[in-house]
């Protein structure tokens, strides 16, 4: 079945409860108001030396090199968690929203701090959930060097009586100054190649369960689109991207890295600070499943489900196009599938099209 209008029927981020413009505007505002405080460390160790607003934040730290730092958690992926009973991935989760973006930044991961506030104390929840950060640091490369763990009975509610919880982390990187990624390098005529994600990643949850548990469906049930459970699905961890994204950026031309989360392929557009350019992405691959139903079962456009959810592509990085074959077997190597997906153009926007149909702005 073909979506190419948002009707008034289909399910949006926004009638799920997320409305993304309006959370953009937020961000401005606080951005401006947390700009002011960067002269609090004019001319002295910690000097910022980065734009709020993109992957990570840069303060300098002398000697050439500068620490990224990034807070991020796993959103209402928690609550498939709770419904699963299921806890020992939703750390990978939280690790890889964090790491995913220090390396958008050219940034070297290093250490990172979890804050985890839980209705009530129970042991078996918490050491699943450490698992799975530790997990997820293994994969990563990091050291996770401490964290907080908050009982707060009349903050946090779940889907679960007595299981709810929260998870966020810290986390920080290092990158030498004059090897900071912005996406200031990129020109019309580069690649955009697209590596593949593990599903839906933590992002677009509270639309994906809005649409994927409704109609009396619980995680338990299954779909015909999906090769198992919802709620397995759903809690697939979120791909750490760390490894071969390092390794392309010290052996290959990669001139920017986008990792594709909320807000899905609009992110592309963050580069728009540093550099006037546009995607039009022309190659994108055939959507899992997972995507296919949330569509079939929500009525949901293609344009918003290419705003909202990653639809198979995790990571973009924008390369010369001398460097795709290269690219592309690099993170083959590391056991990643890869496409090239598009290409960066003159006119400043986002375009998609979907497999099978029309070229669309999102």
């Amino acid at each position: 079945m073909r979506w190419s209008k948002l009707s008034e029927e289909g399910w949006t981020y926004a009638k799920s409860g997320v409305d993304v413009s309006k959370v953009r505007k937020v961000h401005k505002s606080i951005a401006e108001l947390l700009a002011k405080t960067y002269e609090q460390r004019e001319g002295k160790i910690g000097g910022v030396l980065s734009k709020i607003g993109h992957y990570a934040g840069l303060i300098d730290i002398g000697g050439g090199r500068a620490l990224a730092l990034h807070a991020d958690g796993v959103g209402t992926k928690v609550l498939v968690a709770q419904l699963m009973d299921k806890y020992d991935t939703i750390g990978i989760d939280c690790v890889a929203m964090n790491v995913n973006d220090l390396v958008c930044m050219g940034a070297e991961p290093i250490a990172l701090v979890d804050y985890l506030v839980v209705e009530r104390p129970d042991e078996e929840m918490v050491a699943q959930i450490m698992e799975g950060l530790a997990k997820g640091a293994e994969l990563a490369g990091v050291a996770i060097v401490g964290g907080e763990t908050a009982v707060m009975p009349d903050v946090v509610k779940g889907e679960v009586a007595g299981r709810g919880f929260d998870l966020a982390a810290l986390s920080v990187g290092v990158v030498e100054v004059d090897k900071v990624l912005t996406g200031s390098a990129m020109r019309p005529g580069d690649a955009v190649v697209g590596v593949a994600s593990n599903g839906i990643h933590s992002n677009g949850l509270t639309l994906a369960r809005k649409v994927l548990l409704s109609g009396g469906r619980t995680v338990d049930d299954t779909l015909p689109e999906l090769s198992c459970s919802i709620g397995e699905e759903l809690l697939k961890p979120t791909h750490i991207y760390v490894r071969p994204t390092l390794e392309a950026l010290g052996n290959l031309e990669v001139h920017g890295v986008a990792h594709i989360t909320g807000g899905a392929f609009t992110k592309l557009r963050r580069f728009e600070d540093y550099v006037k350019v546009g995607f039009k992405l022309e190659a994108l691959p055939e959507p899992p499943g997972v995507f296919k139903a949330i569509m079939r079962l929500g009525r949901v456009a293609w344009e918003e489900m290419y705003r909202t959810f990653n639809m198979g592509v995790g990571l973009c990085l924008m390369v010369s196009s001398e460097s795709v074959d290269d690219v592309i077997a690099l993170y083959e190597k590391h056991g990643f599938k890869a496409w090239r997906i598009g290409e960066v153009v003159k006119e400043p926007g986002v375009w998609v099209k979907p497999p099978g149909h029309c070229l669309m702005s999102i």
